[in-house]
């Protein structure tokens, strides 16, 4: 059998075919080839002529072409100041504003990618002086009163130029992110306002950093028969986690209690942050922080918001209590106990159960999923719903920052270019275990009436490709590449008139929404049947395996759902408006939310919201997944159950939705493609339905 490299110089003599007159072969088209090749070019990374430099641009031929870059946006900057705050002001001052955010992200997006992606130090370096040069500009752009008495007067009064709805949204969302800062209150109130700022910063690094560390206990704490299932050091045992996969219930219990251990400094730093974050927030005239975060958002409040988790909770109890009775059951049987399921024992019987029952693992399913083949299928669906073609592009030397990164030229059957798409799939030491989309220049319109196209990073960790098979994907990883293109996809296909709200530059809550549709897509029969096929033999997945596939990723789905409703309940009462007193600790209001919404009692002396590291980045926004997934679950009922290769269906969704990027209110946007109101009746039956359905497929697919 031909390896990927070989496979791939077949390819190129015999015009795409990996070796014709072979029965049950497939052919494979040029993107599925180049994706189950892995790139192997030699970098350019000293200066040359020939040199491209990174993403493209000249200056970054060396590191030091970041302080050029920087240099030149702060005189950008400077000039684009002056004309906003002119009385001569030739054009509207949204577009001024929008030219001033263009030229510093253009210089920030792109080095904040550099500094966490690149390979060799100088680079990470220079990015990251060019971040701290850029972020310190903005500090000071934002502290601007002149510059923020003029935006403001345009938002209040009116701009002297004709302006559209568009603009006027565009305009009070730079006047917001000017308010953020405090710069509408007085010297003293906006000097505590940075203050605070920078202590809640400082908080979250360390509360982040606490999250994690591992918490050691005397040997003679446990019993004896399980203490080998940990790390000892010394006269300790050391607890890493929960250990979910012990066989032995008391060592998951022994892990889930100490590990969860209340930490008197972990504590106190999420109160001081939790405190501090209320202060500033009602010093720039908000009731609380959760107003504050969810200001211009899809759900709109925090009113809202918990309207529809509580909804949310009532309506899954009950399918989350069946989910626990079958652990339960399995727990009894299993070890004969009569003890009741407990928190220790969800995720060890979630597996065993998703095993028993399905009989699927990763080692059976890779094989139908090389990379090449899930890229082609992405292709194939993106052309049915939007005419839209991935086509790979060779790089210049000198435009890449790893050897092994693949570029895509993003192409529409009658609009031409898009935009582009960078491949940064594969492992590599030192690089970041997280798959994300990095936006490094937004799509805008120019004065000319061309398209600033957009460039995006898709930077996921995928297992490299050997000499002798491509990158085989899990299914979980099938699914965040087609989430994580649903983001590359709201940046290629929105065309807006504004940088400041192209793509995904609108409030999390909406922006998961395309991410999570795609998810939908991935996890459709129909669309999977087009792709999932052998790489050795070409074969399509059998049906059946198929079927066993889908039903494990839903079984125990409500139990999931319910456990994810109870997290952001509690993050929205931590930062709501109805703060607790002196006396009351956060594991207090643990105890009082689990005990209400979840359908496993709180353990006493253990308090996981100070393990939870996602109240620092999404605090008072971890309800969005929900919410997102909701609006995605209600889009796809309506709009592609039916038949998710629908070319008017995509195109009513990209006209619709996707072109707009955050360029109009979110709640505005959604509701009127959906043609009804968004409330919490109608999200949680989305929820719901979609539970449903997907419990109703497991069964068939497993009788």
């Amino acid at each position: 059998m031909f390896s990927p490299r070989s496979g791939w110089r077949v390819w190129r003599a015999l015009g795409g075919r990996r070796q014709p007159g072979r029965k049950g072969v497939h052919t494979w088209t040029p993107l599925a080839a180049a994706f189950n090749t892995r790139p192997n070019r030699l970098l350019a990374l000293h200066f040359t002529r020939e040199t491209a430099g990174l993403f493209g641009h000249p200056e970054l031929q060396t590191p030091e072409g970041f302080y050029l870059m920087k240099e030149n946006a702060m005189f950008e900057s400077e000039d684009l100041v002056k004309e906003c705050c002119s009385p001569h002001r030739s054009r509207k001052m949204v577009e001024v504003f929008d030219q001033l955010s263009d030229t510093l992200c253009r210089v920030a997006d792109l080095a904040e990618f550099v500094r966490l992606a690149h390979p060799q130090g100088r680079y990470a370096q220079a990015a990251e002086d060019a971040c701290v040069t850029i972020g310190g500009l903005v500090e000071k752009l934002n502290t601007h009163a002149e510059l923020y008495q003029c935006l403001k007067e345009v938002v209040l009064h009116g701009d002297h130029m004709p302006t559209t709805e568009v603009d006027q949204h565009v305009a009070k969302l730079f006047l917001h992110d000017f308010e953020q800062s405090g710069i509408h209150l007085n010297e003293t109130q906006r000097q505590r306002v940075v203050s605070l700022n920078e202590s809640i910063l400082t908080l979250g690094q360390h509360f982040m950093n606490g999250s994690h560390q591992p918490r050691a206990v005397p040997k003679d704490k446990l019993p004896e028969a399980i203490r080998q299932h940990f790390a000892i050091d010394g006269d300790n045992v050391v607890v890493t986690g929960l250990y979910a996969d012990a066989h032995l219930e008391l060592t998951r219990e022994a892990a889930h209690k100490i590990y969860l251990f209340p930490d008197p400094h972990q504590e106190a730093l999420l109160t001081a942050m939790l405190n501090g974050r209320h202060e500033m927030a009602t010093l720039c005239g908000f009731s609380s922080y959760a107003h504050r975060a969810l200001n211009g958002s899809l759900a709109e409040s925090p009113k809202f918001v918990v309207d529809f988790l509580e909804l949310l909770a009532k309506e899954i109890h009950p399918r989350a209590q069946e989910d626990f009775d079958e652990m339960a059951a399995a727990k009894k049987a299993q070890q004969g106990s009569s003890r009741g399921l407990a928190p220790w024992d969800v995720l060890h019987f979630t597996r065993l159960l998703r095993q028993a029952k399905c009989d699927v693992s990763g080692t059976t399913l890779a094989p139908y999923f090389s990379l090449g083949t899930v890229m082609e299928g992405l292709n194939g669906l993106l052309g049915k719903l939007y005419d839209v073609t991935l086509e790979v592009e060779e790089p210049a030397p000198g435009e890449l920052w790893a050897n092994d990164i693949y570029k895509l030229a993003v192409k529409h059957g009658s609009e031409g270019v898009l935009g582009h798409i960078y491949c940064d799939f594969y492992e590599r030491a030192g690089k970041a275990h997280q798959d994300c989309h990095f936006t490094i220049k937004g799509g805008k319109r120019l004065p000319d009436g061309s398209y600033q196209n957009p460039v995006v990073v898709l930077h996921l960790n995928l297992p490299s490709p050997s000499w002798s098979y491509p990158s085989l994907l899990v299914p979980s990883m099938v699914e965040n590449l087609f989430h994580e293109m649903g983001h590359a996809l709201h940046s290629m296909l929105a065309r807006t008139q504004y940088q400041h709200v192209t793509g995904t530059r609108c409030s999390t809550d909406f922006a998961e929404v395309p991410s999570i549709l795609m998810e939908s897509f991935a996890q459709d029969p129909r669309v999977l049947s087009t792709f999932a096929r052998h790489y050795k033999t070409g074969e399509k997945m059998p049906a059946d395996l198929l079927d066993r596939m889908l039903a494990s990723k839903s079984i125990f789905a409500a139990s999931e759902m319910q456990l994810q409703t109870f997290y952001a309940l509690l993050d929205q009462r931590l930062h709501g408006a109805e703060r607790w007193s002196s006396g009351t600790s956060t594991t207090q209001i643990l105890e009082e939310v689990q005990n209400e919404h979840y359908g496993l009692p709180y353990i006493k002396n253990t308090a996981w919201q100070l393990r939870f590291g996602h109240l620092v980045g999404y605090g008072a926004k971890y309800y969005s997944y929900l919410l997102s997934r909701a609006v995605a679950s209600w889009i796809w009922q309506e709009y592609f159950a039916d038949d998710p290769f629908s070319r008017e269906m995509g195109e009513k969704y990209r006209k619709e939705v996707l072109s707009h990027g955050g360029g109009r209110p979110p709640r505005t946007l959604v509701e009127e493609f959906l043609e009804r109101r968004v409330e919490s009746v109608s999200t949680v039956k989305a929820l719901m339905t979609d539970l449903d359905q997907r419990k109703c497929q497991m069964a068939a697919a497993l009788t």
